[in-house]
């Protein structure tokens, strides 16, 4: 069993590779980005089969498209954790992007700003989901992790309140900026409400698109307190919600370990009720 999933991830990480020679990142701001900030190329840790982007000043989408005839017409957009001090790209960025084109989605790898820019954040990913609608996706869906797991659901409650000031000119920011469904993984930051109640900004109504959350009660520090939290929440205003919330599994492990291993079939029988 061991070596079998040795030899999966090995295959995995020579298919991310093939596909960052032939998938470029594009900006997602085409004029200026809002906040201010000059452009600069990403400040990457190029550690083997750990890439991470320690700086982000100009946000970017990079595409894994399945084959035209694999494709359900559908998108997701996936926001890699981190603290918010960092992206994990390639274990909660691009080899979830690679797992979900393989199921025939446009998968769409998020580097918004980091660090330490919760504002910008939100609004790249209100951008980056208006950026894909644009391309003509039947629906466009988010997934994160962690920190990532927080942005989505920001993007999953906070879509009625815009966070920059939209180009009437630009056809993709006269798009609506609301997620057709939301994933979060291991989510953290939830819970920064009074004694870690949910947090205020996140406003859940009976239009909250409907969301899938996995989390496991041993996460004591992120997605322990964070997942019941919006559970109850949805539970409350009668929006949608399938939870997962497993005694142990601990925080980070993406789709390489433990629970890792166990989300990504639950969320894609959860995805095909959505059709």
């Amino acid at each position: 069993m061991k070596r079998t999933f040795l030899l999966l991830a090995l295959a995995v990480q020579m298919t991310i590779a093939h596909c960052q020679l032939v998938n470029k990142a594009v900006e997602i701001w085409p004029k200026d980005i809002p906040g201010g900030g000059e452009r600069a190329e990403h400040v990457w840790n190029n550690r083997p089969g750990d890439m991470t982007i320690n700086r982000v000043s100009s946000p970017t989408l990079e595409a894994f498209l399945p084959e035209a005839s694999k494709s359900n017409g559908k998108a997701v957009i996936v926001c890699p954790g981190g603290a918010y001090a960092f992206l994990a790209y390639e274990k909660e960025g691009q080899e979830v992007a690679l797992w979900l084109s393989n199921q025939g989605y446009n998968a769409y790898v998020l580097a918004y700003r980091v660090p330490n820019n919760r504002q910008g954040a939100l609004q790249d990913i209100q951008r980056a989901i208006r950026v894909v609608r644009s391309k003509g996706a039947t629906q466009v869906g988010v997934i994160g992790f962690s920190a990532g797991a927080s942005l989505s659901c920001r993007a999953c409650t906070r879509w009625s309140e815009p966070a920059y000031e939209a180009n009437p000119k630009d056809k993709a920011d006269t798009l609506s900026c609301r997620p057709d469904f939301g994933i979060l993984i291991y989510p953290a930051y939830l819970d920064e409400g009074p004694d870690r109640t949910l947090t205020p900004e996140l406003t859940v109504t009976k239009d909250t698109p409907p969301m899938f959350v996995f989390g496991t009660e041993d996460d004591v520090n992120y997605g322990g307190p964070s997942t019941p939290l919006i559970m109850q929440a949805m539970q409350k205003a009668g929006a949608p919600i399938e939870v997962h919330y497993l005694t142990k599994g601990g925080h980070g492990y993406g789709m390489r370990r433990g629970a890792g291993l166990i989300w990504p079939p639950l969320a894609e029988q959860w995805l095909k009720t959505l059709e």
